[in-house]
């Protein structure tokens, strides 16, 4: 005899392992497509660069960032990181924030310096790769979260492609394109240097006061959507100076101040010296 719970059990739907595994499937799937449209921003720009379109191509540069954030983002809230996942996203990378801005530079005024213009794009590629495969070292082994070693790729191909969509016109004088490898060597090196850059991933957006953040952030989408131009480009070169800035303070902090001494007595063996603190 079948109970009336029995029989509304037995026309419930179950979840089988095959419906488990493709959903899973789906979850991975999802970053995986950021990635891919973050890999299609880098092509679509290399192909207006070679059509002469630079105010096309540069903002594709911004839309690969936006892309590259969301995958990460995705990936992290719907548990669906993996080993491919991370590299497939910085093959992707590579394409988008170091193939795309130096073709987008070369083409825009480089080419006029032959040779020259030809190793500056060479040497923005050959760091950004080198940035990218150190970044998937030190992120496996843990690290300060709060800062980047290096400045961070997508960072250093928005200047290139900020300074391009500023001035879409070109330079065909030489003379003009030499001040513009700096626009290429500068994040190019200091994508494999050691300085520190500030990274934006762990700053608490949870406050007592949320309407001033929303606020801040409707008035920087107002200033960009009027001035984009000009403000993409203060925003651009700010984060590339805010790590001279930040380095000139802390050593002249360094320099300038000295820690108080401390009373052999009262010290334990978990204290420790300020400037080891201030050095992390």
């Amino acid at each position: 005899m079948i109970t009336h719970d029995e029989g509304r059990l037995r026309f419930l739907p179950r979840r089988t392992g095959m419906q488990r595994r493709r959903f899973r499937r789906g979850v991975y799937l999802l970053p995986s497509l950021f990635t891919l449209g973050n890999m299609f921003c880098g092509y679509a720009c290399v192909v207006y660069a070679m059509r002469g379109e630079y105010e096309m191509a540069a903002p594709f540069i911004g839309f690969a960032f936006v892309l590259d954030v969301l995958d990460g983002r995705i990936a992290r809230l719907t548990g669906a990181e993996s080993a491919f996942g991370l590299q497939f996203d910085s093959l992707a990378d590579v394409i988008s924030f170091g193939i795309a801005p130096a073709i987008l530079s070369l083409a825009w005024g480089l080419s006029s310096l032959g040779r020259l213009g030809w190793a500056a794009g060479f040497m923005f590629v050959a760091c950004a790769a080198m940035r990218l495969a150190r970044f998937n070292i030190q992120s496996a082994g843990g690290g300060d979260k709060r800062y980047f070693v290096g400045m961070p790729s997508p960072a250093a191909a928005a200047v290139p492609a900020a300074t391009v969509y500023a001035y879409p016109w070109g330079l065909q004088d030489p003379r003009a394109a030499v001040p513009a490898l700096l626009m290429v060597l500068v994040p190019a090196l200091l994508m494999v240097s050691t300085i520190r850059f500030r990274s934006f991933k762990t700053i608490d957006l949870q406050t007592r006061r949320p309407y001033r953040v929303l606020l801040l952030i409707a008035a920087g989408i107002m200033l960009i959507t009027w001035l984009h131009r000009y403000v993409l480009v203060v925003m651009a070169y700010s984060y590339l100076a805010s790590a001279f800035v930040g380095l000139a303070i802390t050593r002249f902090r360094h320099r300038g101040g000295r820690a108080p001494a401390i009373d052999a007595s009262q010290s334990t063996p978990d204290t420790e010296h300020p400037r080891d603190t201030a050095a992390r």
